[in-house]
């Protein structure tokens, strides 16, 4: 599968998504973060294999991603054969962070693309960027996680804001426990994680 390597070849496959939706007279505004994200907002260079749809966004409110419509999927999946990726390069895999809530303000901080008359996406913020990937570090162990959260350089404020965020989707206190000792490798000592 061809990776998606730079933000002009995300550019190029959401513009190529879009034609496929506005060819059949539909229209999707999606959520996207994760490492198509951030090549988006110019944070890394980071190859990525796909897109992370957070949710949709439908009459100005946000509804879980899971499942993707079915004009999505058909969408998506012409633009995978036209362009030879998997029929996943464009995922709600991070969907269920719905579940228990985004940051406090996500809305107001996405930044909004327009890929031609069928698709709009809004990017999740910096700040946002980095409680997904303070979260993804902790639950899923280092590796891009750690590379992605770096190339983010968030201040101490910041990690303490992103590891009040993670408590509530995890608040057992052995989440609490690797929470501590990442922020300490992270370089932030002492945070006060409340409750």
């Amino acid at each position: 599968m061809t990776d998606i390597t730079a933000s002009d070849r995300a550019s190029e496959l959401l513009a190529a998504l879009s034609e496929q939706l506005a060819a059949r007279g539909q229209r999707s505004e999606l959520v996207v973060a994760g490492g198509s994200g951030l090549l988006a907002l110019g944070v890394t260079d980071r190859p990525t294999r796909d897109v992370d749809v957070v949710a949709l966004w439908e009459a100005g409110s946000l509804r879980k991603a899971k499942p993707l419509p079915q004009e999505l999927v058909d969408a998506r999946n012409r633009v995978a054969r036209d362009f030879g990726l998997a029929e996943n390069w464009l995922n709600p895999g991070p969907a269920d962070l719905m579940d228990l809530g985004l940051p406090k303000g996500f809305l107001d901080r996405v930044q909004t693309q327009r890929f031609g008359g069928g698709l709009t996406v809004h990017f999740a913020s910096r700040l946002d960027q980095i409680h997904f990937k303070l979260y993804a570090l902790v639950d899923q162990g280092a590796g891009k996680h750690e590379q992605d959260l770096r190339a983010l350089t968030p201040t101490a404020k910041e990690l303490i804001q992103a590891a009040r965020w993670t408590r509530t989707h995890d608040p057992s206190e052995g989440f609490r426990g690797m929470l501590e000792r990442a922020l300490r490798y992270l370089g932030v000592e002492d945070a006060d994680l409340g409750p």
